[in-house]
C-alpha cells in the first residue's frame, strides 16, 4: 500500500536539527513532498544555512525515517536553497516552542 502525504508528513515531524529543538516540518525545511505511482517518494528540503554542520545528518534522518514509516526503501530527498529558507516558514507550533512572537 502506498504512503499518504499525511504519513510522510508525520515522518518528518520525528526529524530534528539537532541545534534546534524544532521538527523540520515546523521548522519549515520541507519545501515539497511528491508521491509517485510506483510508491517512491521525493522529498524537497532546505536548511536553516548552507554551512548547517548537520548537512548531510538531517536529510539522511529524513530519507531513514520516511523509509521507516511509510514502508519504503525509495525515498529520495534533495536540498535546495533556492529559495532560501527564512524564520517566516516556521509553523505557528515551532514559533511557540522557540518563543517567537508575532508582530
Amino acid at each position: 500500500m502506498a504512503a499518504t502525504r499525511e504519513q510522510v508528513i508525520e515522518a518528518c515531524k520525528k526529524c530534528f536539527d539537532p541545534e534546534i529543538p524544532v521538527n523540520v516540518w515546523d521548522l519549515g525545511l520541507i519545501y515539497d513532498i511528491q508521491l509517485q505511482e510506483t510508491g517512491s517518494i521525493f522529498v524537497k528540503m532546505s536548511l536553516t544555512s548552507q554551512f548547517c554542520p548537520a548537512a548531510q545528518q538531517i536529510p539522511n534522518q529524513i530519507r531513514q525515517q520516511i523509509s521507516q514509516d511509510c514502508g519504503t526503501q525509495e525515498v529520495e530527498v534533495e536540498v535546495v536553497f533556492e529559495p532560501a529558507w527564512t524564520p517566516e516558514r516556521i509553523s505557528e507550533e515551532g514559533k511557540k516552542k522557540l518563543g517567537i512572537q508575532e508582530a
